[in-house]
This record gives C-alpha cells, structure tokens and sequence, in this order.
C-alpha cells in the first residue's frame, strides 16, 4: 500500500481517537436512567448505543490498523 506518511499519521490518530473517545461515552449512556427499564432491563436506548459504540470502535481499530500497515508497508 502506497499511503504518504502524513495520511497514515492521520488514519492511526483518528483510529486512536475513537478507540479513546467511544468507550466514555458508552460509560455515560449506561449511567442514563434511559438505559435501563424499572426492573433492570436494557432498553433500546442503551442497545442502540451499544451497538453505535460496538460498530465505531471496529471502524476505529481498522482505521488504525490500516494506518500501521500504511506506515510500516
């Protein structure tokens, strides 16, 4: 893979920041009332946000991991 350093730089801070930035949010989502019914059950609240965190936090890791393989290639 033929990727500038400066792009590959870019690809591995921004895979860094959602790797960062998502695990926090789901932390505060979890702690909404919203999350949970009156007996303890996850609402769909909570299970879509688990799922937007599950899928980013891929999406992060894979935009590192090309980033790597872009700069070390």
């Amino acid at each position: 893979m033929d990727v500038p350093a400066f792009i590959a730089l870019v690809l591995i801070v921004s895979g860094l920041w959602s790797l960062a930035v998502w695990p926090q949010f789901l932390r505060r989502v979890m702690k909404d009332p919203r999350a949970r019914d009156t007996a303890g059950k996850a609402t769909k609240f909570l299970t879509v946000h688990v799922v937007l965190v599950t899928v980013s936090m891929v999406l992060g890791a894979a935009t590192a991991g090309i980033g790597i393989a872009a700069l070390v290639g």
